[in-house]
Formats: structure tokens, sequence, C-alpha cells
């Protein structure tokens, strides 16, 4: 977009591949984008890109991210949710949501690793995001990258319009969230369940779609404690991201 002020979290996302221990064999990726009435999985094997946003330059709708999927993992995603007793559905059809091919045109920008996308409750539960994570956590010992994206601040109202009035609101919450991910794990989890008791948790997130992202990767992280990998100023508002292992 060669918007200024983004340049430190796309410099993150560049470089994120080369800290990984190896080059993953697939990602399982939940954005913000994406709700239905039971998890879904794609299972197409080149899944199409959707430009879920409005008012952008006309070249953003140019983009292309040809990452293959994958129906074998993809059924291996639905065997383990339903070995744990978690209904769900696959989408052979359903594409990639900007949640995604956004920030993996920056971390993955050869687009060679099988990608499937998984969906969030419409009921939008903490509980059950987490619960769908620690269903995958095995899918980690397999070389399956698991991925959670969104924004640790999401008001777009005060975002967009350069307000300040939650400022000051936004690094309370961020501060919060640290502290939580870098807390033991239970400790984390138990937090991240009622994580509207925050210091300006519904103020930062007045609609939580783009927080639960996060439940459901420190769900996969098992007894792997949290680390801040990504901390900036945006606008105004402090946003951060974590990686677990």
């Amino acid at each position: 977009m060669d918007w200024p002020g983004w340049e430190n979290l796309a410099a993150h996302l560049q470089g994120l591949a080369i800290t990984l221990p190896r080059k993953p064999s697939g990602i399982v990726v939940m954005s913000g984008h994406w709700e239905t009435a039971v998890p879904t999985v794609t299972t197409g094997e080149h899944p199409p890109l959707i430009y879920d946003y409005y008012g952008f330059p006309e070249h953003t709708y140019a983009l292309q991210y040809p990452a293959p999927g994958s129906p074998t993992l993809a059924a291996h995603v639905q065997a383990l949710l339903q070995q744990n007793g978690i209904a769900c559905q696959d989408d052979a059809k359903r594409g990639f949501d900007h949640g995604v091919f956004i920030p993996f045109l920056l971390a993955f920008p050869d687009a060679d690793i099988p990608v499937v996308e998984l969906s969030m409750s419409a009921r939008l539960d903490a509980a059950q995001e987490m619960r769908v994570g620690q269903a995958l956590e095995p899918l980690r010992d397999e070389n399956i990258l698991i991925i959670g994206t969104g924004m640790s601040y999401h008001n777009l109202r005060h975002f967009m319009s350069g307000s300040p009035k939650t400022d000051e609101t936004s690094v309370q919450f961020d501060t919060w969230l640290r502290d939580t991910l870098e807390a033991s794990p239970q400790e984390r989890n138990q937090r991240l369940l009622a994580w509207e008791n925050a210091p300006g948790a519904r103020i930062c997130h007045p609609r939580e779609e783009h927080l639960l992202p996060l439940m459901f990767a420190a769900g996969a992280a098992g007894n792997d404690v949290g680390t801040r990998t990504y901390s900036d100023t945006v606008m105004g508002k402090a946003l951060s991201g974590f990686r677990f292992g």
C-alpha cells in the first residue's frame, strides 16, 4: 500500500520465515475474516483469493498468491477435530481471504507451502477457538506451522479516524496482552478466556473477531510460553505480535 507507519510490520513479516527452525511442510491458518456455524476447513487444491476489502487502490485487487491447498492436510485437520469431539465441515470452493494472503505475501512470498484455512465460530467463543487449537497441537510435531492472524487492536473507527481517544487505552490492553502471553501456559489460558476483563478490552475490540485467532494459536501452543516478537505504535495505537516455540 505504501502507507507510512506500517514499515516495521512489513519488515517483521518479511523476516518471519528465516526465524523458523526449518521450512514448514504446510500451514494451518485462522484469520479474523471467516466465520461459520462450525469449524470449516478449505479443501481445494488451488484456492482462489477473496478480495474482501473496499475502497483500496486498484492494484490491490490484482494481487496474486498462488499457494497450493492441501486436501490431505485438510482431512487430517478434520480428523483431529473429530477425535476431540469437535464437529467440523469442509469447503472445497472457499478461497483465501485477505487475512491470509496479505501477510503471507510478505512472510512466504514464494507461495510454495501448502495452506489450509480454518474458520472461526460465528459465536465468537474464545473457549471454542482455544479448544480447536488444542486439538490441532499434534500438527506441530509434523512440521505444520499454525498461525492466527488478526490485530491486537481493532477499533477501526478510532484507528482510521486518527482519534487519540484510545491511544493510552491501547497501551494498557497491549501491556496486559504481553503479560498474559508471557505467563505460564495455565495462567495464560485462564487470562485469555477472561480477556473481556482486561483493561480497555472492549474499547480495543468492540467486536472480538480479530482477537480470537490468538486464542486458537495459544491453544495449539501447549506448554510453550509466548514471546512478543513484534511491538510498534501505528497511528497512535499499540500493536503487538506473538509466537510460541
